[in-house]
């Protein structure tokens, strides 16, 4: 519901909101600008008398002087019968320009207050004003939820793409925006009378005045008491009439003033209404606020990049919002696909297994997790497949699986198996998948497979589960769904360096540079026009299917763009298809490809300290960040290997590293030497070492298969137990980042 409350009002309202956030963009720069141009004399330095002196000296036709609240002191007057109007100096009286209005500015504050429609555009533009305040609050209290509660606003946003984009501009724009939300919705509102108006504070025309002989201005004792930067408006009398007066408007009150006396006369202070209406004005326009009107300014400059991602957000969910059909009746089923989504995005995984159930004959009921029924009689699998919202919770097709499960009734027999979805930045990582799974089996019901967590929808990794589910169904099950196809290029290999045949585990570092075809659209517009390279960094994957496989795998990359060529280690594995394809390739070859982004492994910039630990070829990102070390940033590498001789990946590169101090150290471990030892070895051994880089604030990146990533993560469970600290909670403030396959 919250999610509805943020995302309708932005897609209804999209393109009048872009018109007001631009129209304020202009508006908001008013202020700087009239304030830079003002002399502003120090408080208490000038009265209203000393200022009205100097503006009569040098314009003896005086009828009128304003002050806006930047500063600028405006002065009307009459010359030779012909009405004139100049900005001048304060401190002089002096002119400083023709004071003329722009019709620019007219136009656009026109455009913004009302979209020129008079008091029907002002209408819309106060129902835009309250959605806008409507967007603003639902959006915190969903970036709130998304962080982890209101303790974790501030800090590090996880997850890439437009999410985060405009996870990263809402948080950084959210109070100005509200602030013009909230004074736009009230001001709208007293305009309508749906709030009441201020007093007014104009007083009444004096009854009685001196009539005596009018004396200088600069000797009107009511005049003197008036500081001129309280000034708002003073009216002349009219020439030669001893009973007109002074109209003297300040930020305090309003009143008359005799001119032949200098007395006060009928002095009405403002009401607090009035203020708190004058101060809700100026805190919408900035007007003699001019750095609030700054802010409020990169504020809404921010609206055009709200609007576009988050349609693409809405646009992603829309697309992958087609839900399987229920296929199977509730009684007939013999399998059951239950599915928990915020965003639709696990719609298709859903989709995609339903499908290729049906194809080995199986008959499948498919439902959101919210309707799950009290039995299934025929079913002997229950899949459940579910995302994670905000800070562990449950998405909001799955609300109210939990307490449907008290009243569920397995039927002797039902396996279940559990597959979460969500991003591995985030400090609880498919925590409602884990919560469902013990949910499950605390219910009685038997566990086909363990839970398993899918990385940022990774297409292989949800594969691989397939073939795994497969197995123990006795099935082919060839999962296919990719939730987002990247656009391909052809790259040809130009080098490669071969390690490790001599110990059977042959690895290769290939290079690779692509081929520009200016026929290819996405070529011509994405590849940088130096090196034709599309943007990428170290530790983003390298996407490539083998021919005749549609399914591509993800290798880390060890270069970045600058570099000139995309880098990837591989190691040959048996019956690897692709791995396989690969070692294949010589130089001239091409294949096609795709990047993919990965900003979750990425080492911290500055001088924090950085560990790396990797094995085999998992060292090729981290050779990648030791390469683009140039602040000479403390970095230390561990790396296990096989033999030094036959398979020391990338040995000569990080010799160069160590000498140009881009490697500060470099720690080693070999599983099939005299030493027979593995990395987790080399980590031990510089257990006291590491926990004092830890305590320094230094981050961890490990890359390299899963049972070395868990072995790595047990041993600094142990370095880590003197701090009272353990991986988790590195992994929580992201100074623990892992790439693993």
């Amino acid at each position: 519901m919250l999610r509805k409350l943020h995302g309708w009002p932005g897609l209804v309202a999209a393109l009048l909101l872009l018109v007001l956030a631009t129209t304020g963009v202009v508006l908001s720069v008013v202020p700087a600008i009239e304030r830079a141009g003002a002399a502003i004399p120090p408080t208490g330095e000038i009265s209203v008398a000393d200022l009205s002196e100097r503006v009569v000296a040098h314009y003896p036709g005086t009828e009128q002087i304003q002050r806006s609240l930047s500063g600028e002191v405006v002065v009307y007057y009459s010359r030779d019968g012909q009405p004139g109007a100049d900005l001048v100096n304060p401190l002089t009286g002096e002119s400083i320009a023709p004071y003329q209005p722009s019709a620019f500015l007219r136009w656009v504050k026109n455009l913004h207050r009302s979209f020129l429609l008079d008091d029907a555009g002002r209408l819309l533009a106060g129902g835009l004003a309250v959605m806008m305040l409507l967007i603003c609050l639902s959006g915190m209290f969903l970036l709130a939820r998304r962080m982890g509660g209101w303790k974790a606003i501030l800090k590090p946003i996880a997850g890439s793409g437009s999410p985060r984009i405009h996870a990263e501009l809402a948080r950084f724009a959210v109070i100005g925006l509200l602030l013009s939300a909230l004074t736009g919705s009230y001001m709208s509102a007293v305009r309508f009378g749906l709030l009441p108006e201020a007093a007014n504070a104009e007083p009444s025309y004096p009854a009685e005045v001196s009539g005596g002989t009018p004396v200088p201005v600069s000797s009107l004792i009511a005049l003197k008491n008036v500081d001129a930067n309280e000034l708002r408006e003073l009216v002349f009398p009219y020439p030669d009439d001893p009973s007109d007066v002074y109209s003297l408007n300040t930020t305090q009150g309003a009143g008359f003033v005799d001119q032949s006396t200098g007395e006060l006369l009928q002095y009405q202070p403002r009401p607090t209404g009035n203020h708190f209406q004058h101060w809700m004005i100026r805190l919408h326009t900035g007007e003699g606020l001019w750095w609030l009107g700054l802010v409020l300014g990169a504020a809404a400059l921010t609206v055009p990049a709200l609007s576009f991602t988050g349609v693409q957000i809405w646009w992603q969910r829309r697309s992958s919002s087609v839900r399987p059909a229920k296929g199977a009746s509730i009684e007939s089923a013999d399998v059951v696909i239950l599915v928990g989504s915020e965003g639709n995005t696990t719609w298709g995984f859903a989709r995609d297994l339903q499908n290729k159930l049906n194809q080995a004959g199986k008959k499948v009921h498919c439902a959101p997790m919210n309707d799950l029924a009290k039995r299934y009689p025929q079913a002997s699998v229950l899949f459940v497949l579910t995302s994670t919202y905000g800070d562990g919770d449950a998405p909001s097709s799955a609300s109210q699986f939990m307490t449907r499960l008290e009243h569920f009734q397995a039927n002797d027999g039902l396996e279940f198996v559990v597959l979460g979805f969500g991003d591995q930045q985030f400090p609880k990582f498919c925590q409602y998948a884990l919560d469902v799974d013990a949910a499950l089996s605390s219910k009685g019901l038997q566990q086909m497979d363990l839970v398993t967590r899918i990385d940022r929808g990774s297409a292989m990794q949800f594969r691989e589960w397939g073939e795994a589910i497969g197995e123990h169904m006795g099935i082919s099950l060839a999962l296919t769904h990719n939730p987002a196809p990247a656009a391909t290029a052809e790259f040809e290999l130009v080098e490669r360096v071969d390690y490790g045949v001599a110990v059977n585990a042959p690895t290769s570092i290939l290079r690779f540079r692509p081929v520009q075809d200016r026929r290819n659209v996405w070529q011509v517009l994405s590849f940088r026009s130096r090196s034709h390279l599309p943007s990428f960094e170290a530790g983003d994957l390298f996407g490539v299917a083998p021919p005749g496989d549609n399914t591509a795998r993800l290798y880390s990359l060890a270069s970045s763009a600058s570099d000139g060529q995309l880098e990837i280690c591989v190691r040959k594995q048996t019956n690897g298809l692709c791995s396989g394809y690969l070692h294949s390739l010589k130089p001239g070859d091409r294949i096609t490809g795709f990047i993919q982004q990965n900003p979750g492994f990425r080492p911290a910039g500055g001088a924090t300290p950085i560990i790396l630990v990797g094995a085999g070829a998992g060292i090729g990102p981290l050779a990648g960040f030791i390469r683009k070390n140039t602040d000479l940033s403390p970095m230390y590498l561990y790396w296990g290997g096989r033999n030094p001789q036959s398979d020391f990946l990338y040995q000569p590169e990080l010799g160069g590293y160590l000498d140009d101090h881009r490697l500060t150290g470099l720690n080693t471990a070999f599983s099939r030497s005299a030493e027979k030892a593995y990395v987790q070895d080399a980590i031990m051994a510089d257990e006291t070492a590491l926990r004092q880089l830890i305590e320094k604030g230094a981050q961890v990146l490990v890359c390299g298969g899963r049972d070395m990533a868990s072995g790595v993560g047990q041993v600094f469970d142990s370095i880590l137990k003197p701090l009272h600290m353990d991986v988790d909670e590195l992994r929580a403030e992201g100074r623990y980042l892992e790439d693993v396959y």
